[in-house]
């Protein structure tokens, strides 16, 4: 059975804006610890693939950073996107390229570019169990994690306990899923959690290249035709045109709302390993180390009677008295400050500044 990794690297990171910017996104940043988020995902990724059967989809504009960033992994493994799509166009794109390299029962296993695991070898077991469970019944597989606190930045499978229509796969904790939910409120994240059968939804999916075919092909009938000529062209110029003129007609949408909210063949390998999607500046903050009155303060900053911040300069001065609970990030031509427990909703910020077409900011 061959198996390949597929790393999702086309995101722009909008609420971490202003450090992640569409030039420079998350992905392609230094936030914790040693290394950018994509090359820690590949060193993740190491002890199951090799370099030859790692591959990233990403955007036009960033292969570049991309490739520079990654040397190890072949240019020909890098999957370019014109435009940005959202998930499901780019995991479609990447099929079709699989597809002209490998056998329809090739298994992917894809995974974002921007989170944090710890307990790596916990994560491995998941992933080998994921990959006999997609091989196995031929349904997309994701990886849900065993919820610690009511978070709001995430999304939520359901899972069902049906242990006749999995076989030994139950013993490995492999549940199937009833219910993909978007990311709640708290009075809602916290009934999912007292409902105990709710786990995160990672964004990580494992599914073989037939099965991704059939269920593309069924539930985003609107984009399918779109991608069908690109299967059989051999001409990389033709190509290019084709995928050029697909890319101009297709709407954006997600894997989650395109295919996994309608589909009724998931499952989803209960995980407790330790696991962030670092997704905004309340996330970044949670897992950075803090001083003794619950500050982060990165490069010049000074506090007097300030507690519960996060604060990173650049380059200049910030001096905070008196508050608390802020989040202030400057960056080169921007200064961004906001609450703590209100920064899922930065992208809203960037929204504006794309809709007043001042792009040189974001």
């Amino acid at each position: 059975m061959k198996t390949v990794a597929l790393i999702m690297a086309g995101g722009t990171g909008a609420r971490l804006y202003p450090r992640s910017t569409a030039k420079h996104p998350k992905q392609l940043i230094h936030l914790l610890g040693e290394g950018t988020m994509i090359q820690n995902t590949v060193m993740r990724l190491m002890p199951l693939f090799t370099p030859e059967d790692i591959y990233i989809v990403t955007s036009d504009d960033l292969a570049p950073l991309v490739k520079e960033q990654l040397p190890a992994i072949p240019a020909h493994n890098i999957i370019m996107e014109p435009f940005r799509r959202n998930t499901a166009p780019s995991l479609a794109l990447s099929n079709i390229m699989l597809g002209k390299r490998y056998d329809p029962d090739t298994v992917v296993v894809s995974v974002p570019s921007d989170h944090i695991v710890h307990n790596v070898g916990e994560f491995h077991q998941s992933l080998e169990v994921a990959i006999e469970t997609a091989h196995t019944l031929q349904g997309i597989v994701t990886i849900g994690i065993e919820p610690t606190r009511p978070e709001t930045g995430y999304g939520y499978v359901q899972i069902s306990d049906e242990p006749e229509s999995l076989g030994a796969l139950y013993q490995q904790n492999v549940r199937n899923v009833t219910v993909f939910a978007e990311k709640p409120d708290v009075a809602t994240a916290q009934r999912f959690i007292d409902a105990g059968d709710f786990l995160w939804n990672s964004g990580m999916f494992v599914y073989r290249l037939d099965t991704f075919d059939k269920e593309f092909q069924t539930h985003l009938p609107e984009h399918a035709p779109l991608f069908e000529p690109l299967k059989q062209e051999t001409s990389l110029a033709a190509f290019n045109q084709l995928l050029h003129n697909a890319y101009r007609q297709i709407r954006p949408v997600s894997m989650d709302y395109g295919i996994m909210e309608k589909t009724n063949n998931v499952q989803c390998i209960i995980s407790s390993f330790e696991w962030s999607d670092v997704g905004s500046w309340d996330e970044l903050y949670r897992l950075s180390k803090k001083d003794s009155r619950k500050n982060v303060l990165e490069g010049d900053v000074f506090t007097v009677g300030t507690k519960g911040c996060f604060v990173s300069s650049y380059g200049k001065v910030i001096g905070l008295v008196g508050v608390e609970d802020l989040v202030v990030i400057d960056s080169e031509n921007v200064l961004l400050i906001t609450k703590r427990g209100n920064t899922q909703t930065v992208s809203e910020l960037v929204d504006l500044l794309r809709r007043k077409q001042i792009h040189k900011l974001i």
